[in-house]
């Protein structure tokens, strides 16, 4: 356990120092990371409707600031390129997220095709059904999402690695909330960018 939550540890340090420059990034994580830890609590209740709040408010909020506000260039900081984070990153990087947005956008249509889903849903007699049935697409997405990876990461990386960044996945809300706080008030102050000076004085320490 103890190699786990070390792995879980740069896993999470990483994702924070290479991919949350941006204080307006990091400030929509905030936001995204409250409606998450929401749609935690309505999944117990509907989960239809922590769907479409996990994707409408929370996933649109976290990717508009990855695809954004985010810089793409040089990381100064971390003396990495841009093309350099996108291959290690171990998560969903600017590519898969464009394919997985895709197939979100795309997967209400499969409601035209079959009103039944192919047999699996009652079709829709009203507008507030149609939104749940989407809702309960959503949910397929989203999870199916996060299995695919985690399998995919069990073959190209290894086991531990999948493990822990479903892990990662999922305390994120709770992680960015204690991450992020006080990024709106970086922002009002007028700095768009974390100097990212904590990240320094450890690599200085190490």
């Amino acid at each position: 356990m103890r190699d786990f939550f070390a792995a879980l540890k740069i896993q999470r340090d990483d994702d924070h120092r290479y991919y949350h420059h941006s204080r307006i990034n990091q400030s929509l994580h905030l936001v995204s990371a409250l409606s998450f830890i929401s749609a935690y609590i309505l999944l117990f209740y509907s989960p239809a409707a922590a769907a479409l709040m996990g994707w409408l408010v929370s996933m649109l909020t976290r990717q508009s600031g990855h695809f954004f506000f985010e810089p793409r260039g040089y990381d100064e900081v971390n003396q990495a390129t841009d093309e350099y984070k996108e291959e290690i990153k171990v998560g969903y990087n600017i590519q898969r997220k464009i394919v997985l947005l895709a197939i979100w956008a795309l997967s209400p249509l499969l409601l035209e095709v079959s009103p039944s889903l192919f047999g699996i849903l009652h079709p829709a007699s009203n507008h507030a059904e149609l939104v749940q049935q989407v809702g309960w697409i959503w949910l397929a997405v989203g999870a199916g999402a996060l299995i695919f990876r985690t399998v995919q990461l069990f073959f190209v990386r290894d086991v531990q690695t999948g493990l822990v960044w479903i892990t990662k996945i999922m305390t994120d809300p709770f992680h960015d909330v204690a991450l992020y706080y006080k990024a709106p008030l970086y922002l009002l102050r007028g700095e768009l960018i974390d100097p990212m000076t904590d990240e320094k004085t450890e690599e200085q320490r190490a």
